[in-house]
């Protein structure tokens, strides 16, 4: 289990709307604002955040996701919140027969993925 995951950032106001709008599929919330660092979870307990001080491309996370549907709608969410899209929603076989993910880039270039691991 991951307890955290923290990416660094070019801009950190256009950052926290990117991931406002592309982890509320996931059930994820703003839950921590300190200005130049900021906290997204779920329950009150922040475990992705994001930090002014450049951009950290090349990085990847991955999000648990509760179902199919959310995989996709947090695809179509992060597109259109102005991501790039880095895989379509999908069986990734290669990885085991039930992965399914969706992948984007987010607008400092790093890989952010959803994924559910059941039928």
């Amino acid at each position: 289990m991951i307890d955290h995951v923290s990416l660094r950032v070019a801009d950190i106001a256009r950052s926290k709307r990117f991931y406002s709008a592309a982890l509320a599929p996931l059930g994820y919330v703003l839950d921590a604002d300190y200005g130049q660092a900021a906290g997204f979870g779920i329950g009150g307990k922040p475990d992705f955040w994001i930090g002014a001080g450049g951009s950290g491309a090349g990085a990847h996370v991955c999000f648990a996701a509760a179902s199919r549907a959310q995989v996709d709608a947090f695809h179509k969410a992060a597109l259109a919140a102005g991501g790039r899209d880095n895989g379509a929603p999908g069986i990734r076989a290669e990885y085991h027969p039930n992965y399914y993910g969706a992948f984007v880039l987010d607008p400092d270039g790093n890989n952010v993925e959803a994924v559910i691991h059941t039928a």
